[in-house]
């Protein structure tokens, strides 16, 4: 009699606990708790380790864009040995050597009496290895993503999930800043009526979050076009109809959902970061893209026509314009402040940061007096990152972003599968975005986004070499 039960996958029972903790993340204020980031990182390990024990007794295999990637691989390790060197106890002498700055605010402890029992490059040891052991849970979250999303049935899962998950977040952001309450979230106040947050404490990275998810969505519908061409009225609202009942008009009211929770953040860069990587994602990949239909630029333009036009101006975009109108030259000088004087700090730890996680340690010595605000970051990614890390820690982060990106400019260029270009535009629009908000924000100090980055980054390797047989 044969048997009704399912042979049990362990590897599709890793990809569903990995797409459940990518879920997770955002809700706890984005991770950015010491509970919460530890709650990631082990289950990452743990994973990770699932994984390898598996792949160790032949259960499990290397996907092909997990072993093309090992250039990126190499350049991560190299990013992580060069945060852990930060923490090794090291003869003064030798810090002395490597980062003179270090072994003097070392010297000074010692002359107040506070004795660290070693040496190290990092001015605060502790901060620095919670950052590095945050770091690799980026980076097992990049292998984890690249190892078990491995079939394009698993790339679309994902990426839906991803989205509607983002949806669930939008909807309560919205519902809970028309209604203009207060709320303690895990012993945080969130003020709601000002501006939509969702579950993060800063909506400025809520609409980090909406930005990467947006970008994700986008390229699902990217993926579900098509080039028929409707020969008479019959034929045309034949196929209209058909999209209002298929899934692709599900995920077109979610992206209007997204892009109305983006709106209502007021978040004057990440508005401006979401339109302008769709408006250099679209030209990129209609340049690019041997293959892009005429639908892809119709999409394109309909994007921000009905989104900006329609859907924003119903829900907040007068109060974002308004807020963009009465930006001051000092508004932009208060976000300037810490990166711009950021800079001494970086001349004085040029090579290895002064320690990963640190500057809030480090900044206070180069802020002027006019400067009274605390600040933890340095609301500039790239300012914060060379100053922790240096410009070494930078240049290899950099480079990691660099080949990525180079890897889906080339999906673009030569895949035919529509879900691959799809992923391949969803890659540059999301990275991009990021990119261009960091100038003014740190959402890759948040943990929930820095893990959504890496996942932007690994769909970006999966794009163009997942099942090349299909080109």
């Amino acid at each position: 009699m044969p048997s009704s039960h399912r042979h049990f996958d362990p590897e599709k029972a890793l990809y569903w606990a990995l797409l459940a903790l990518l879920v997770w993340v955002p809700f706890p204020l984005g991770s950015n708790r010491g509970w919460a980031w530890a709650v990631m990182e082990v289950a990452a390990f743990a994973l990770l380790a699932a994984w390898l024990a598996l792949w160790a007794v032949g259960k499990v295999r290397m996907a092909d864009p997990l072993r093309k990637a090992w250039p990126v691989f190499i350049v991560l390790g190299a990013w992580v040995i060069h945060q852990a060197v930060s923490i090794v106890p090291l003869p003064a002498d030798w810090v002395a050597f490597l980062s003179p700055e270090s072994a003097r605010i070392h010297s000074i402890t010692e002359i107040l009496g506070i004795r660290r029992g070693a040496i190290t490059i990092s001015i605060e040891p502790h901060a620095s290895r919670v950052a590095l052991v945050k770091t690799l849970a980026y980076v097992t979250i990049f292998f984890l993503f690249l190892a078990v999303v491995n079939n394009r049935s698993r790339v679309l899962t994902a990426a839906r999930v991803l989205v509607y998950a983002a949806v669930a977040h939008a909807v309560y952001a919205v519902l809970m800043h028309l209604s203009g309450v207060s709320e303690e979230h895990f012993g945080t106040l969130i003020m709601h009526g000002g501006s939509a947050s969702g579950f993060y404490a800063n909506r400025n990275h809520f609409a980090g979050l909406l930005e990467m998810t947006l970008a994700i969505g986008i390229g699902l519908l990217i993926a579900g076009l098509s080039d028929r061409v409707a020969g008479s009225w019959k034929v045309f609202f034949r196929h209209l109809i058909e999209w209002i009942l298929s899934p692709k008009m599900l995920l077109r009211l979610s992206l209007c959902i997204l892009v109305i929770a983006l709106t209502t953040t007021h978040s004057r860069m990440g508005n401006t970061a979401f339109f302008s990587s769709l408006l250099i994602a679209g030209v990129i990949g209609i340049a690019l893209s041997r293959y892009a239909t005429r639908n892809t630029v119709i999409l394109l333009a309909s994007l921000v026509i009905l989104d900006l036009t329609i859907v924003g101006s119903w829900f907040g975009v007068e109060k974002l314009a308004a807020r963009l109108e009465a930006t001051t030259v000092q508004d932009v000088q208060e976000r300037e402040d810490p990166a711009s004087h950021s800079l001494a700090l970086i001349g004085d730890y040029p090579v290895f940061g002064a320690g990963p996680g640190t500057f809030y340690v480090a900044f206070p010595k180069y802020r002027p007096e006019k400067v009274v605000n605390f600040y933890d970051y340095a609301h500039n990614d790239y300012a914060q990152i060379a100053a922790e890390t240096g410009v070494v820690g930078l240049g290899l982060l950099g480079l990691v972003v660099a080949l990525t990106l180079a890897v889906a400019l080339r999906a673009q260029w030569v895949r035919h599968d529509p879900l691959m270009r799809g992923m391949s535009f969803g890659c540059i629009m999301g990275v991009t975005s990021l990119l261009i908000h960091s100038w003014v924000d740190f959402n890759l100090q948040i943990p929930a986004n820095a893990v959504y980055f890496m996942v932007l980054l690994a769909l970006g390797w999966i794009a163009l070499f997942l099942d090349r047989r299909m080109t």
